[in-house]
């Protein structure tokens, strides 16, 4: 055994960490026992990537066969939607092929759950009852929560409209709070709006209360229905707390023609920025044309919640092992 092997071989949290991360399981297992939603586990190698371009899928080889390690549980989460299966829910280990930060290991623990016949108020709620209850779990004080439009916390932070805006007022705004010069002249205007949103504005979230950031624009709606009073906006939120985002929802769009569409635009983003090509899953659309329910779904960070329980800064703190000690 190595010099270095030999001085990382401990795990990097504390066994009292550790054990309150076990009682946090424990309590996100009872929560959706309450509410006869059901556990599923589906694998982690599968057939297609992600072709998101700000997801990075690794790619594993079984045998002669290449696969992926999922990133999300969500295309066979929602096959098992289509095949009837009612409210589901999932705990379990994902990879994603990013660096390491205080608040991301490239791999680390997703809780992911859909409830059928859910608003997207409906399942704010739910996330905001979640979280509650881990917090009581570790003693700490629960929070209310407070909803914010997408469009309103830029106003707010920023001083500016992000659907309105010009993109050279967005590269101007971006390189005065850090940005340089040649990044925001060769990054679109989502990119931009990523860029504020992770530097300037989300940081600002979640300090007196839970904060579910709402109606996204409709070009971030990933795998979400538009908002049909105004098809600008998306019905796709996040929950902040202390800064962190914690949760990533949707209001599921169930229309396979217009998800291939978005499939052959993120290529096309893909193509742009010189990304490795991904195929979109085709179980995944057969899925949405047998019919999807109409359904709500939420992909949360267990790992960040328990930091935030636990009251740590560095996910690091809640792993037994990050991927450097794996």
């Amino acid at each position: 055994m190595t010099a270095a092997f030999e001085a990382t071989w401990r795990p990097v949290a504390t066994p009292e960490v550790l054990a309150m991360r076990a009682r946090l399981l424990r309590t996100t297992r009872a929560f959706f026992e309450q509410r006869a939603v059901m556990e599923v586990d589906t694998p982690a190698c599968v057939n297609a990537g992600v072709t998101d371009v700000h997801i990075q899928s690794a790619r594993v080889q079984l045998g002669t066969r290449a696969m992926f390690l999922h990133t999300s549980p969500e295309y066979a989460m929602k096959r098992l939607l289509a095949a009837g299966c009612g409210d589901i829910y999932q705990l379990c280990h994902v990879v994603r092929s990013d660096e390491r930060s205080p608040l991301h290991n490239p791999e680390f623990m997703l809780l992911e759950w859909y409830r059928c016949g859910f608003s997207m108020p409906q399942l704010i709620d739910e996330v905001t009852e979640l979280l509650n209850a881990l917090m009581r779990t570790t003693g700490r004080p629960t929070r209310p929560l407070r909803t914010l439009r997408y469009r309103d916390a830029f106003a707010t932070v920023c001083r500016i409209d992000p659907i309105d805006a010009t993109i050279d007022a967005l590269r101007t705004l971006a390189i005065t709070h850090g940005l340089d010069d040649r990044g925001a002249s060769n990054s679109t205007r989502d990119e931009l709006l990523d860029f504020l949103m992770g530097v300037v504005v989300g940081p600002t979230l979640g300090h007196d209360a839970w904060l579910a950031l709402t109606h996204y624009p409709a070009s971030q709606a990933a795998l979400a229905r538009l908002d049909p009073d105004d098809a600008r906006f998306a019905l796709r939120f996040e929950m902040y707390g202390d800064g962190i985002e914690l949760a990533n929802g949707f209001v599921e769009l169930a229309d396979a023609q217009e998800q291939a569409a978005r499939f052959a635009r993120d290529a096309t983003e893909r193509e742009r920025c010189g990304a490795v090509p991904m195929t979109p899953d085709p179980l995944l659309l057969a899925a949405l044309r047998a019919g999807l329910p109409h359904a709500a779904g939420v992909a949360v960070g267990f790992d960040r919640c328990v930091m935030i329980a636990c009251g740590e800064r560095d996910i690091a703190r809640v792993m037994p092992f990050t991927t450097e000690h794996a």
